[in-house]
């Protein structure tokens, strides 16, 4: 365990960028299920809540946007969307299913997930934990985790008769993936530089997860795109950058001095710290606010 990562550390808001916000914000607010916080429809922005007050996502739409194919560069594999319970993952579904879009699943073990894509074909998990307690880890201390079918017909069970109303309050932004260059030396920044614990180590999938506080994972990266992928140009849509939160602003001091120590860049941007990883994928340091 990290002795400068603060292990109550969260993940908080994820920047996209996009080709058409209009498009974008429907998606997002009735497939998705969250709601417009702000919209600035002169700088094309708009930032989303589940809560009507935290900024869980920031779309920007991006001039001559450029939508690549599926795993082609370094950036985002998925930003992972966390229900407080198994029933808001049910209604989560119907939803789904009621919009007509493609969704992929899978039962993790550690959670139950559903899988799709926003028009810009960016990856979006909707997920639902199961109790810690039910995690295992095996023998070399790796969260053990499959991909096996969900139970469709007892998941939709848990919110028969109820009514959908979005993503309700408890929402947050449980993990990102990451497709990277080199998985050797994104293990190294984030567990050696930024002090994450590495809690999946899965050499047979060419990927790494890694968490603070136990968690089973908050970062997923892996190379899936290819080794040595590339971040594309600046107005190709996909990952902006994700943001890791602390619970205060000493906790984040220590980390930030770590960090300069171990000559790490952290640039001040407004609120956040700015910490670019081995891949060039931009972080955002924020603390948490009420």
């Amino acid at each position: 365990m990290s002795t400068f990562l603060d292990e109550h550390i969260s993940l908080g808001e994820v920047k996209l960028k996009v080709s058409n916000l209009e498009r974008s914000i429907l998606f997002y607010t009735e497939v998705v299920g969250l709601k417009v916080l702000q919209h600035d429809e002169v700088h094309r922005v708009a930032a989303f809540t589940a809560d009507g007050k935290h900024t869980l996502l920031v779309l920007e739409e991006v001039p001559n946007a450029v939508v690549p194919q599926k795993r082609s560069h370094a950036g985002l594999y998925h930003f992972a969307i966390l229900l407080p319970d198994r029933r808001s993952l049910s209604l989560a579904l119907r939803n789904l299913i009621t919009s007509g879009i493609h969704i992929g699943q899978a039962d993790h073990l550690v959670s139950e997930a559903l899988y799709i894509s926003d028009p810009d074909h960016n990856g979006i998990e909707i997920y639902a934990d199961r109790p810690r307690e039910e995690w295992k880890r095996d023998a070399e201390g790796n969260y053990v985790m499959a991909t096996d079918p969900l139970d469709w017909e007892d998941l939709l069970a848990q919110s028969e008769g109820l009514t959908w109303s979005g993503l309700p309050q408890g929402t947050v932004i449980g993990h990102i993936h990451l497709h990277v260059g080199d998985l050797r030396k994104s293990r190294a920044f984030y567990e050696g530089k930024l002090g994450f614990d590495v809690v999946g180590d899965y050499a047979q999938m060419a990927a790494v997860f890694v968490s603070a506080g136990g968690y089973h994972h908050h970062i997923g990266m892996n190379i899936w795109a290819g080794a040595g992928a590339a971040l594309p140009s600046a107005n190709t849509v996909g990952l902006s950058y994700y943001t890791i939160v602390f619970p205060t602003s000493t906790s984040r001091e220590a980390w930030l001095e770590h960090l300069r120590s171990d000559g790490v860049e952290a640039v001040e941007q407004g609120n956040a710290f700015v910490v670019h990883d081995a891949s060039g994928i931009a972080i955002h340091a924020t603390v948490k606010s009420d």
